[in-house]
């Protein structure tokens, strides 16, 4: 089978004759005599579009033969008009150009190799045997834009034997028999069987999204030509919505964050203080003498049920404080504490009787009862608990 896809990475229509359509697991298995259609390999996707008039799904090197998946039959013997997904393969193209072009680059300032690349549906991921920090990264950023836009024109094809011998290129492994190389003239010597642009100015641009620590070394992801773009203009749009509910200019959107950050800081920690003096309030309402008391509020959460049985003990008004509130998730929140009962005990047995759960220590256990209303308050009437 010949590969149209090495004659010219830019072919997008093309002539072939079926040799043989075989129903699989995948759809239809077309093999042709000849194709356009880049199979998957190299970290690089397979093409997708139109062959005979029916979809081409997928496309696959399988023992040395490409196999075109499509949704359909087609005649043996019949020549059929491929056309590829032109606008997939291009943002592909520019991809994995771009790709080679960043780790080149890294390979030659820190000499990382690439062990990894997966070109995904949202970002590229490059997996390097080194660690590298954002800042470095951001020079290697500059210096392959900076390439791109001088537009140095990208060599694919196949040297002889005398000419690969003088060639010093990467390669994630050995290889043997006609080895393709693909060279981009002061970034980076490759051998590859991907698609690739004829120019660095056709990458567009190179942006790094992030940077982790991976297996021993560093996962970048970034984005190329369209797809950079694409996400820089939705970046704007969440930026320009954002600075318009601070009410702050795009470029001081961070600092308006900030401050809002700061001030809710000090709000929460009024508001923290305030709600400690309620409790403390409410505790001083209850009535003394009695050993078991059952506080029930509703829109208090577990920090606040825990001040109000603190309090409530503090000040000696029950031997022991049960602490309710209505829970917004279904059920009640309860804090129950004691300074002279087991709580874990008692909570234990309450769950138990009503449908709860949570735990705690000796004085103080918590959770949450999923008991109706009615059941709940009668069953603690039984123990002899008395509502607040």
């Amino acid at each position: 089978m010949k590969k149209l896809y090495y004659d010219s990475a830019y072919i997008r229509t093309f002539e072939a004759k079926v040799l043989s359509c075989t129903d699989g697991k995948k759809g239809y298995e077309v093999v042709l005599d000849q194709t356009a259609f880049f199979p998957e390999g190299g970290g690089q996707p397979y093409d997708t579009g139109v062959l005979g008039g029916v979809n081409v799904t997928a496309v696959h090197e399988v023992k040395g033969e490409i196999i075109h998946y499509t949704d359909a039959p087609l005649t043996v013997g019949e020549t059929v008009t491929g056309e590829i997904d032109w606008e997939r393969r291009f943002r592909n193209m520019q991809g994995h150009s771009g790709e080679h072009l960043v780790s080149g680059l890294i390979h030659a300032k820190y000499g990382y190799d690439n062990v990894g690349f997966h070109m995904g549906s949202e970002e590229i991921t490059i997996d390097l045997n080194g660690l590298l920090e954002w800042e470095e990264l951001l020079e290697i950023e500059k210096r392959a834009n900076r390439i791109i836009w001088e537009n140095r024109e990208v060599y694919a094809g196949f040297p002889s034997a005398e000419e690969l011998e003088k060639i010093d290129y990467r390669s994630k492994k050995e290889l043997s028999g006609e080895i393709r190389i693909v060279r981009i003239p002061g970034g980076d010597t490759c051998a590859c069987c991907g698609t690739h642009v004829k120019t660095t100015g056709e990458i567009g641009l190179v942006k790094f999204l992030s940077i982790i620590h991976y297996k021993g070394g560093v996962r970048i992801s970034l984005l190329c030509g369209e797809k950079a773009v694409m996400d820089y203009e939705k970046k704007r749009d969440e930026l320009q919505k954002i600075s318009v509910l601070l009410s702050a200019k795009a470029g001081k959107t961070a600092d308006a964050v900030d401050k809002m950050k700061n001030e809710l800081m000090m709000t929460q920690a009024k508001l923290s203080e305030m709600s400690r003096k309620l409790m403390k309030i409410e505790a001083d309402q209850l009535k003394d003498g009695n050993d078991k008391i059952c506080w029930l509020r509703d829109g208090y959460d577990m920090t606040e049920l825990r001040h109000f049985v603190n309090f409530a003990l503090e000040e000696k008004k029950g031997k022991i404080v049960l602490a309710l509130s209505e829970s917004v998730n279904g059920g009640f929140s309860y804090v129950l504490g004691s300074q002279s009962e087991d709580m874990r005990a008692l909570s234990k047995e309450l769950n138990g009787e009503l449908s709860g759960r949570g735990g705690g220590s000796s004085q103080m256990a918590q959770g949450t009862f999923f008991a109706k209303k009615e059941e709940l308050l009668s069953n603690l009437a039984g123990k002899g608990f008395v509502m607040a």
